[in-house]
């Protein structure tokens, strides 16, 4: 029989009641001692007297000499508990030994009688009666390996293998034994129900909470071993455990020591999540508060700096204000949380230029410095953190007093630092910056020597993917420069730039710093003119594309791309760089790939699967599906819920690398290997296929345009006179003069419009013109389509004319539009997708929607939308089916589903441009606004033509002109190819009068059953314009209807 020695309980039974079962094999169970159930149960059997064979009188002989002497040397362990006599202890093991002896491996009860021998050995060693632990423990092994799990005695022998294990460590503090003691308990106490006595032991404070408080005891170990360890003890710790808090942040400051180590944004996302649930754990009033708030701010303000998502900083500023307010004056850690809140207000500082923030974080850092004289532990910490702040407002300010105070604060923390601390590193490059900062004011070569010096030495201390070696890169870069500036040696240039490769394709660093160093490499390329600037634009719009490629919702998107300073013109700097460099194929790939990036990472998991199929059906079926999966993800990370957020942006980014892998996978096929990667001027070349594409660029270094031809090279035409500032002019210009003609009668000249539409002509498009009409041979009313960027998409284009009478006086010469059909285009990418799903042969279905009396807060009532309405009903051929949508019909729901479910639209109301918030760009309904977002997500394949007779709707935001986000593009994303737009107010009034002849030319062939055609949108609209003059529409509101699309 097993047992330690101790008295459990008493069974009382008669000889009757045992005798009463019969010959079959029962359980006697012991009644509960002190209110817990014992794990013990008797096995118990009536034997019958037996023939008299020697075999069985033998086995019966020592079965009986196994039990006398077993129970013998229990009775001599009982005797060593209650006396603590090491005679006893040493008769009980004889008496266990010699029972082991004749009990060898393959017999019944060789497990029990390990355990036996193993228990006393144990109760010795902890007495310290006996000192050979290695051997006790090894016969619990050998006990527990005879009885596997299912065995029931296995929970059992779990218990006493980590008793002996724990008193090991007890007694001799090495983790393997702690270790393995947690990876035991994980196995035990689900065998263990609650109520039972070996769960109550188990349990206890010398059990599983003693293995809990030597785990947390441990320090942090990064390993993948040292994280299996502390998910063993989070398992360990139910929710409702006291230790629970603790072992959530013990195994997140191991998975975010690890983040620190590879910059797997994967551990930081872990390690959040489990600084919410302890922060969740303690409630107002619990004394680890404050250092549960620090902590999760902490790994907030980490994944700030790695993705620059702006709720993770104002989420862990208002978590650091909490914590400080829990430590008032003379609260221990009163210091430590001021020094986090004053770090953080810098941070926002850098983000919204606040000086508040600024000089509030100096006085925090101040007050921290306060509390750690010279000899305090943290000194070092609180130094560097008040450098940094002052560091920040010099650069702010140039105040010398900053920089000087900086320099020496960065000196004392260094001199604090031992040379083997894991954040030397951090002193070394910052102490280098401040240094350069200083090379820059004075010139004293020392400085910059030192500055490279300490960040050469900062690179030595760390491994090669160590994320904070990007710092120390930027900070190399920086000393290079600053050196070239002064002393304008070639090699300082090569070494700086060097530095910007380094930097900026760092892996292990986030997107967000790789961003805003490849944007400085370019920015300094362009000025230093160096032959890296085409390399460094081309890494800026790769990363860019990479970063904004994690977020999860299509509005967080355009926040990130609007989150970098010189970002927006990055796609024609790029270009303008490889006009420069006399390489227009990469000049249009590089304009493509950088612009509309918003419609090209949507329609990515929109991508037509019909040629993978015929390669690989299960796989692309298997695109398709974590494309959907994709698709549904977006959007869900805006929930006010922070932890439901954090959730559904890793389950996004999840799908994201199982997309990508999908996307690996499809470019190993035969025929694919550019499957989804940036076009090439091959591919981009079919935008051209009926008729060139003029990609006009506007960027700070030259503008000009780029004609890609149907066939052969593209052709670059300079504009010498216009520049970026007279292009903005330009468009300010237009701006005022259309706002002033919304205050003239129609009859009225309007002049100012007139000169500027000449400037247009002149300055713009006659050299465009010239080029088509000479060098390409373009032939009259010939279909072109114009791709402007940046400033350029603010001026009506297409509208250029000269308004000047012929040298003979013949007539007027002739505009743009006499000359050619004009047709706008997003992107290259956006006219080549609506041409590949254009249908030949679709059963045509025409909707009107329209709404005069808009919601409220949606704008005044539209007295003409109703005649609008039926004047179109009239106009279209009777053999197509025709949908009315107006009035209280005309919903938000009901405008939505008549988009999906018609090919052809018309849609009069009121138009919303959005500044703020393109994505919120709206049409006007009954119920509620119909907004852009609101279409992107309905996805409307057979959709053909749109024509939206509402106020601009072909206009983007001026932030990120070139995503070109509007309701136009909006439109043609979802699926309809062919859209008429318009670029600022139109009056309902007039707007008819151009209504009327745009559907009279569309479909004057059509009254002997032919197919409405698309395609014909753009000549029918030139048309118009044309025609329209005679019934004297105003200039303005004859050239705000613009074509995009086939």
């Amino acid at each position: 029989m097993l047992g330690n020695g101790e008295v459990v309980g008493k069974l009382e039974t008669s000889w009757d009641e045992l005798l009463d079962h019969g010959d079959e094999p029962f359980d006697i169970s012991f009644p509960p001692v002190r209110g817990v159930h014992p794990s013990l149960t008797l096995k118990t059997a009536v034997l019958n007297a037996c023939d008299n064979q020697d075999n069985v009188l033998l086995d019966s002989i020592i079965e009986c000499e196994i039990a006398q002497d077993t129970d013998a040397g229990h009775a001599r362990f009982a005797q060593y508990i209650t006396s603590e006599a090491v005679s006893h202890l040493n008769d009980a093991i004889e008496l266990f030994q010699l029972v082991l002896d004749q009990c060898p491996v393959g017999h019944p009860d060789h497990a029990a009688v390990l355990t036996n021998l193993a228990w006393a050995r144990l109760q010795g060693y902890i007495g310290k009666d006996l000192h050979d632990i290695d051997s006790t423990t090894s016969l619990f092994r050998e006990a527990l390996a005879l009885r596997p799990l299912g065995h029931p005695d296995h929970p059992s022998s779990l218990y006493h293998l980590t008793e002996a294990l724990t008193w090991r460590h007890n007694k001799e503090p090495a983790a393997v034994y702690i270790h393995e003691s947690a990876q035991l308990y994980c196995e035990l106490l689900p065998l263990c129900p609650e109520g039972t006595y070996l769960r109550s032991i188990a349990a206890g404070a010398n059990g599983v909470d003693y293995v809990i408080r030597a785990c947390n005891n441990l320090p942090t170990d990064a390993s993948d071993e040292g994280i299996h360890l502390r998910r063993i003890v989070l398992d360990i710790c139910p929710l409702g455990h006291q230790h629970r808090p603790r072992a959530l942040d013990k195994l997140a400051r191991a998975v975010r020591a690890r983040f620190d180590r590879h910059g797997t944004i994967d551990d930081l996302d872990e390690c959040i999540q489990h600084r919410r649930e302890a922060v969740s754990l303690c409630p107002e009033g619990h004394s680890g508060r404050d250092t549960y708030l620090n902590n999760l701010a902490s790994s907030l303000l980490s994944r700030f700096d790695h993705q620059r998502k702006s709720y993770d900083l104002n989420e862990a500023i208002s978590l650091y204000e909490e914590a400080l307010r829990l430590c008032p004056v003379g609260h221990k850690s009163r210091a430590f949380s001021l020094g986090n809140l004053g770090g953080t207000l810098c941070d926002r500082f850098n983000q919204r230029s606040d000086i508040d923030d600024l000089d509030r974080a100096i006085s925090l850092h101040r007050e921290a410095l306060t509390l750690h004289p010279p000899g305090h532990a943290s000194r070092d910490i609180t130094l560097n953190n008040l450098a940094l702040a002052l560091n920040t407002r010099y650069d702010k300010s140039d105040a010398s007093e900053d920089l000087d105070e900086a320099i020496d604060l960065y000196r004392e923390s260094l001199r604090l630092k031992r040379h083997d601390d894991p954040e030397r590193h951090v002193t070394l490059h910052n102490l280098s910056s401040v240094l350069c900062s200083g090379f820059t004011q004075t010139q004293k070569n020392e400085d910059v020597e030192e500055a490279i010096r300490l960040c050469q030495e900062s690179l030595e201390a760390l491994p090669s993917l160590h994320p904070s070696r990007y710092f120390s890169y930027m900070r190399l870069q920086k000393a290079y420069l600053s050196r070239y500036r002064v002393q304008r040696k070639s090699a300082d240039l090569s070494l700086a730039v060097e530095n910007f490769r380094l930097a900026s394709r760092h892996p292990t660093q986030g997107f967000p710093d790789r961003i805003t160093e490849a944007i400085e490499w370019a920015r300094q390329a362009e000025v230093h003119q160096h032959e890296s600037a085409l390399e460094a634009y081309q890494v800026c719009l790769e990363l860019f594309d990479n970063h904004v490629m994690t977020r999860s919702s299509i509005i967080s998107r355009r926040e990130a791309a609007t989150a970098f300073r010189g970002a927006q013109s990055l796609p024609v700097d790029a270009a303008s760089c490889a006009t420069r460099h006399n390489d227009l194929h990469r000049a249009v790939e590089l304009a493509e790939q950088g612009r509309g990036q918003q419609w090209s990472l949507a329609s990515r998991i929109r991508t037509p699967l019909d040629d993978i199929k015929s390669a690989s059906i299960p796989l692309a079926d298997k695109f398709l599906e974590i494309s959907k999966h994709l698709s549904n993800a977006q959007g869900t990370a805006g929930s006010a819920d922070r932890a439901a957020a954090d959730r559904a942006a890793v389950r996004y980014r999840k799908l994201t690398e199982q997309w990508e892998a999908a996307v690996a996978e499809i470019r190993n096929l035969k025929g694919f290997s550019r499957f989804l990667l940036p076009p090439s001027y091959e591919d981009l070349q079919a935008a051209a296929r009926h008729g060139p594409v003029i990609i006009l660029i506007a960027s700070q270094y030259s503008c000009g345009a780029i004609i890609v031809p149907t066939s052969g090279e593209p052709h670059h035409v300079r504009s010498p006179r216009i520049t970026l500032p007279h292009l903005e002019k330009l468009k300010e210009d237009f701006a005022m003069a259309i706002q002033h003609t919304a205050r003239m009668r129609p009859e009225e000249p309007r002049k100012k419009l007139r000169v500027l539409l000449r400037i247009v002509w002149d300055e713009i498009m006659l050299p465009i013109v010239n080029a088509l009409q000479h060098d390409l041979k373009l032939r009259h009313r010939s279909r072109i389509w114009l791709c402007p960027t940046a400033a350029f998409t603010s001026v009506p284009l297409h509208a250029a004319n000269p308004f000047r009478m012929k040298a003979d006086r013949s007539g007027p010469e002739p505009c743009l539009e006499d000359i050619y059909i004009c047709s706008y285009t997003p992107t290259l990418s956006a006219l080549i997708r609506s041409r590949q799903t254009v249908k030949t042969h679709v059963t045509s279905s025409f909707a009107v929607i329209g709404q005069s009396q808009p919601g409220a807060g949606q704008g005044r009532v539209l007295p003409a939308v109703d005649s609008e309405l039926e004047l179109v009903h009239e106009l279209v051929p009777s053999n197509v089916k025709f949908t009315h949508l107006s009035g209280d019909e005309a919903t938000q729901a009901g405008a939505l589903e008549t988009l999906q479910q018609n090919t052809w639209v018309h849609l009069a109301c009121h138009g919303k441009q959005d500044h703020e918030q393109p994505y919120n760009s709206c049409f006007a309904m009954r119920d509620k606004p119909l907004t852009l977002l609101d279409i992107m997500e309905n996805n409307s394949p057979e959709a053909e033509f749109a024509f939206l007779s509402a106020c601009h709707t072909a206009v983007g935001d001026e932030e990120t002109p070139d995503e070109v986000i509007h309701l136009a593009a909006g439109l043609q994303f979802s699926g309809f190819k062919s859209v008429i737009g318009t670029l600022w107010v139109v009056n309902d009034a007039l707007a008819k009068h151009i209504v009327e002849a745009f559907y009279e030319k569309m479909f004057e062939d059509l009254e002997d059953g032919g197919v409405m055609d698309c395609t014909k949108a753009a000549w029918a609209l030139n048309n118009a314009a044309d025609a329209v003059k005679k019934k004297k529409v105003p200039l303005e509101q004859r050239i705000v209807f613009v074509h995009i699309g086939v």
